[in-house]
């Protein structure tokens, strides 16, 4: 894996989730420039996607295991939008909150992604 896009992602994804909190600290909900910053961080769990399969299937394996793997590549991937279509069923300060965890938790994946690969 690259290093340098899974940091990437784990700090755009933090810097989504600050964003998103301090708007629901000001008792606002997702608005369209969320759903840019969203969209840039999805950008990158996209290109981490194709890399990590193109890596795959260059022959290269991670050290726990391929399933696991695709499985958090996966879900990595659907990670922001799944929080950004939720944060649109809710148009309060909660969608803001929604997608601020939701940005946790794609930090925390791309940690995961490190490690199953072998950092």
């Amino acid at each position: 894996m690259l290093v340098a896009l899974t940091v990437a992602t784990a700090v755009a994804a933090l810097l989504l989730a600050a964003w998103c909190g301090w708007a629901a600290y000001r008792d606002q909900p997702t608005k369209d420039w969320h759903f840019i910053g969203m969209a840039v961080v999805t950008a990158l769990t996209l290109v981490q996607l194709v890399v990590g399969i193109v890596l795959l299937a260059r022959g290269e394996k991670p050290e726990q295991g391929t399933t696991i793997f695709v499985s958090y590549l996966l879900g990595s991937f659907a990670c922001v939008p799944v929080a950004g279509f939720m944060s649109l069923a809710e148009r309060t300060r909660w969608g803001s909150v929604t997608v601020a965890a939701g940005g946790v938790v794609l930090a925390v994946l791309q940690v995961r992604l490190y490690d199953i690969w072998g950092g």
